[in-house]
C-alpha cells in the first residue's frame, strides 16, 4: 500500500511566506515525477509545479519567482516554498506523486488529502 501525506499548510497575511511539504511511503519501487495542484470551489484543479526525478521543472506563470519547487529523492519528498503569497493564492493544495509501487506493474498517480492555504488580511 502506497500512501501520500502533505502537511504545512496554513493561514497567512499577504506577502508572507509558507513550506509545504509531501512525502510518499509504503510499499514504492520508484518514485517519479513529484507535483504540486491547487483546486478552489468551483474550478479545476490546476498545476502549481512538477519536478521529475532527475529535478527538471515545470511551473505554472502565475507562481514562477514566488514558489520553489525541490524535492529530497532519499526521503521521496517534496517541497514547495511559497513566498510573497497572493489573496489569489488561497486554495486546497495538492500533491501528487507518480509512483511503480511493490504491488502493481506500470506507474500511477497518487494523490495526497490536500492541504488548505489560505492567504488573507
Amino acid at each position: 500500500q502506497v500512501q501520500v501525506v502533505e502537511s504545512g499548510g496554513g493561514l497567512v497575511q499577504p506577502g508572507g511566506s509558507l513550506r509545504l511539504s509531501c512525502t510518499a511511503s509504503g510499499s514504492i519501487f520508484s518514485v517519479h515525477t513529484m507535483g504540486w495542484y491547487r483546486q478552489t470551489p468551483g474550478q479545476q484543479r490546476e498545476l502549481v509545479a512538477k519536478i521529475t526525478r532527475s529535478h527538471r521543472i515545470d511551473d505554472a506563470d502565475s507562481v514562477r519567482g514566488r514558489f520553489t519547487i525541490s524535492r529530497d529523492n532519499a526521503k521521496n519528498t517534496v517541497y514547495l516554498q511559497m513566498n510573497s503569497l497572493k489573496l489569489e493564492d488561497t486554495a486546497a493544495y495538492y500533491c501528487k506523486a507518480e509512483i511503480t509501487s511493490m504491488a502493481e506493474t506500470g506507474l500511477r498517480d497518487y494523490w495526497g488529502q490536500g492541504t488548505q492555504v489560505t492567504v488573507s488580511s
